[in-house]
Formats: C-alpha cells, sequence, structure tokens
C-alpha cells in the first residue's frame, strides 16, 4: 500500500467519522437535556410529596 493510498483512506475513515458525529450529536444533547428536566421534575415531585398540606 502505496502512502498516498494509505493517507486517502485516513481521510476518509475520518470524515466518514466526522459525518457520524455531526448527525449524531444533536440527539445526544437532546437526551441529556431530556435526562436534566427528568430529574428535576422528580425532585418537585419528591419535595412537594414531602412538604405538609395546609
Amino acid at each position: 500500500m502505496s502512502m498516498n493510498a494509505a493517507m486517502d483512506n485516513l481521510i476518509a475513515l475520518l470524515t466518514v467519522v466526522g459525518i457520524l458525529v455531526a448527525v449524531t450529536f444533536p440527539s445526544l444533547l437532546g437526551i441529556a437535556h431530556d435526562r436534566r428536566v427528568d430529574r428535576q421534575i422528580r425532585t418537585a415531585h419528591r419535595l412537594m410529596a414531602s412538604t405538609p398540606r395546609r
């Protein structure tokens, strides 16, 4: 394998990985946001359930 072919393969691999990251990153951010909101809702629910009502 010549050095030029190896470099072409490396560039192609990095391109594919870059596209994969660009496609999956927004979904991962959305999942992290949803988990944070769910955690806040659970905490608020626990606080409401533990406080005495008048």
